[in-house]
């Protein structure tokens, strides 16, 4: 038993890396954002670095080309989306007493008369000052970690610094991603060597299938639903569309989102049955093209994590490490998949399940 490849002398050494890997990451978070970013971006443009180096162009030149790439298509999303973004959240806390409003007076009325449920009425609320005193706060507290930051010269370089670490460590990773992941796999144990690059290889497809693939279903949905409720003429159209497309990151939870709250928007705007059927047709287009198309093509059945898995590794990953958590949590979580159903494989292969 001490021969194998999995033998009990090379488990507590992979234990020990395995746990050092996870403490180095908790005490450097703070700052790997821009390294967790920049693989991020590395890993999603490195098969396309590949592609045109098969035609034949120096790796160099198609990291370059990738990157310019990369570069114009944020800039165009940025500057059609945040303005728009931006005016319609605005128009969105304009319309929190107009609901609250309906609530109160429509809604809790019609509940108690047709459930005969007892419903206490909600306190009445001075929207004008209210909302003047969020707003005075956000802009207080935006203002003090503008001051923080600006304050000290060591923090503004601090936070110049990680922003512009993004796209040079995205470059090179970009560049190096194969000789990287060569080394490291020359790092494993040779008895380890070949189950593992089967493992990296899988744990890879399910990677790509979710960063890329889920990523681009997340946006064609956002995109599909905009463009939907701006036809139907529903205010807020883009926030409420891309709010359910990244909701769509868990299985069924960004349809739910999205249809529950463009159908509410969509009454105060219009208060017509025809408008609420017009934003379920929307809807339902999107959720069609999602199971027809858009997942076959770009995501297929090889992610494998369950809705539950999902909101608990987010939840687990935001509890851990914050936004850098959030960040890596479904990508860990891939890839802890992979290796548990090799575990299990082994387990059920070996005398302690069969009994023999």
């Amino acid at each position: 038993m001490t021969g194998g490849p999995l033998g009990p002398r090379r488990w507590p050494w992979l234990l020990a890396v395995l746990v050092a890997l996870g403490l180095a990451f908790y005490l450097l978070q703070p700052i790997l954002l821009p390294f967790v970013l920049g693989a991020l971006i590395g890993y999603l443009g490195d098969p396309l670095v590949d592609m045109l180096e098969r035609r034949g162009m120096g790796r160099g030149l198609g990291v370059s080309v990738v990157f310019l790439i990369f570069t114009v298509l944020l800039a165009i999303a940025l500057l059609i989306a945040i303005p728009a973004l931006v005016h319609q959240v605005d128009a969105l806390v304009r319309k929190i007493p107009d609901i609250y409003r309906w609530i109160t007076d429509t809604l809790l009325p019609w509940l108690q008369a047709r459930f005969s449920v007892p419903v206490s009425a909600l306190p009445e609320i001075d929207w004008t000052s209210r909302l003047a005193e969020n707003w005075q706060s956000l802009g207080k507290a935006t203002a003090s970690t503008l001051r923080g930051i600006t304050g000290s010269g060591a923090g503004l370089l601090a936070g110049l610094f990680n922003l512009a670490l993004v796209p040079v460590v995205a470059f090179y990773l970009m560049r190096d991603w194969d000789i990287l992941m060569g080394k490291i796999l020359r790092m494993v144990p040779k008895a380890w060597q070949e189950n593992t690059s089967l493992m990296v290889g899988q744990a890879d497809e399910v990677l790509g299938a979710f960063i890329r693939g889920q990523l681009l279903v997340m946006l064609a949905l956002g995109v599909i639903y905009s463009l939907g409720l701006s036809i139907v003429g529903v205010q807020l159209a883009l926030v409420l569309g891309m709010v359910a497309g990244l909701a769509s990151i868990v299985p069924y939870l960004g349809f739910i989102v999205g249809i529950v709250s463009s159908l509410l928007v969509a009454w105060f705007q219009f208060h017509e049955l025809s408008a609420l059927l017009l934003v379920a047709l929307v809807f339902g287009i999107g959720q069609v093209l999602e199971s027809v198309v858009l997942t076959p093509i770009l995501v297929g059945d090889r992610i494998g994590l369950h809705p539950v898995a999902v909101i608990f590794a987010l939840m687990a990953g935001g509890q851990i490490a914050g936004f850098v958590g959030v960040l890596v949590a479904l990508p860990v979580s891939a890839v802890i998949m992979v290796f548990l159903r090799h575990a299990v494989a082994h387990y059920r292969a070996s005398d302690l399940y069969t009994g023999e």
